[in-house]
């Protein structure tokens, strides 16, 4: 027997509730900006992947604030061009879920969550001391889905890694090290801790 739904007949919270209780588990970008005044703000998104290396893209899904107006990360790297998005991992997921709450604007989530802003080598926004592993990024196109949410690609430019996360020679990263927690549905969340190998076929 199989349940199905024709989305174009749902409602947005009911797509929503489907779609992040399917595709999973998602990378959580705890994104890191600044906005015209200087002053910091970070933020979490879990709708973020990597689109391709060359150009290096990686995608942020952003969205509006109820009444349209944009919210503060989208609002700075409108107003900035620039962007960083710092890896979640374990011993920082907590840290990553009080920049989560609802601040006023200009409130540095990094200082209520006890974690550490670094200087950008390439852009102007911080990258998280703490954070396993954070990519520069310079805005490379927004698109606009209707009034509610924005799709912002990034170039990154420039990246750091915690010492012992990648081989610099071979430019292997242990996903160990990185340990990166991910989003399910609802308020769940998952390590990577369990993994198995698939080779790739040769036929």
């Amino acid at each position: 027997m199989t349940i199905s739904f024709d989305f174009e007949t749902l409602s947005e919270r009911e797509r929503y509730k489907l779609m992040i209780g399917t595709i999973i588990p998602r990378p959580i970008a705890l994104v890191t900006t600044i906005d015209e005044h200087g002053r910091i703000n970070a933020a979490p998104f879990s709708f973020f992947n990597c689109l391709s290396a060359d150009p290096p893209i990686l995608a942020l899904g952003v969205e509006n604030n109820p009444d349209m107006s944009f919210k503060d990360t989208g609002h700075n790297i409108r107003m900035t061009e620039v962007f960083t998005v710092n890896i979640v991992s374990f011993a920082i997921a907590d840290a990553m879920h009080i920049c989560g709450s609802k601040y006023p604007r200009g409130v540095d989530e990094l200082k209520e969550a006890g974690l550490t802003a670094m200087p950008g080598q390439k852009v102007a926004s911080p990258w998280i001391a703490e954070a396993p592993a954070a990519f520069e990024c310079r805005r490379h196109v927004t698109l606009e889905l209707g009034k509610s949410r924005q799709i912002i690609l990034g170039e990154i430019i420039y990246a750091h890694y915690r010492d012992g996360v990648v081989d610099p020679e071979r430019l292997r990263v242990d996903p160990a090290e990185v340990d990166a927690i991910a989003r399910l549905g609802g308020d769940t969340c998952s390590t990577i801790r369990d993994r198995f190998q698939m080779l790739t076929p040769k036929l």
